[in-house]
């Protein structure tokens, strides 16, 4: 069943927050009628994982700009998440990265979202949209292998805000500053007549 237009699942755990510290951290008072970009990876110390870690840490500021937060979710406990926060970039840590890091020791989390690999115990790359109703919006699921776009999340929230603010869509391709399109056969017509060759 797609989680699309679903409150996102709530879940209450333990998390390495942005300032260091291990707290218990409850999803939806956290996110306090923000947006939220809620990602899976499969495990600490490994390898794609740290580069889409320090992606989102290094973009934060745009995250923020959009009123977005941002929370990373693996099986690991809260003191590996800690351990490897603590360790050098340039010792295959991920540094003081700014944002949590929660702990999802039983899987019931991953379970939840649809992306715990049953055999493997891990989740898949998942990233999950949540609007300021707590509802996801969007979600996309990439196999252990291939690492996200960090900027094509920022451009979902961005076509989110954008749809809200304007009531129109987004077509293919949009960016911000582009032509939404009016969401009714005029409006498909007008936006192919002047844009179909760009697409």
């Amino acid at each position: 069943m797609s989680l699309i237009g679903q409150r996102a699942p709530d879940f209450t755990a333990q998390a390495v927050m942005e300032d260091g510290t291990i707290t218990e951290m409850n999803l939806h008072d956290y996110l306090d009628g923000d947006y939220g970009l809620v990602y899976f990876y499969p495990l600490d110390f490994t390898f794609v994982c740290p580069s889409e870690i320090i992606a989102f840490s290094n973009r934060m500021d745009k995250f923020k700009e959009l009123g977005c937060k941002v929370i990373g979710v693996s099986v690991d406990s809260q003191f590996s998440h800690y351990a490897w926060r603590n360790t050098p970039v340039e010792k295959g840590g991920i540094g003081s990265i700014n944002y949590p890091l929660v702990a999802d020791i039983t899987k019931s989390i991953a379970t939840d979202y649809g992306v715990l690999i049953e055999g493997a115990g891990v989740a898949l790359r998942g990233s999950f949209l949540v609007d300021k109703a707590g509802n996801i919006r969007h979600y996309v699921i990439n196999d252990l292998p291939l690492g996200r776009n960090v900027d094509e999340s920022i451009r979902m929230v961005e076509a989110l805000q954008f749809h809200e603010e304007h009531g129109e869509v987004c077509p293919a391709g949009w960016n911000k500053g582009d032509d939404g399109m009016t969401p009714n056969a005029e409006g498909v017509a007008s936006y192919l007549e002047g844009h179909a060759d760009d697409l």
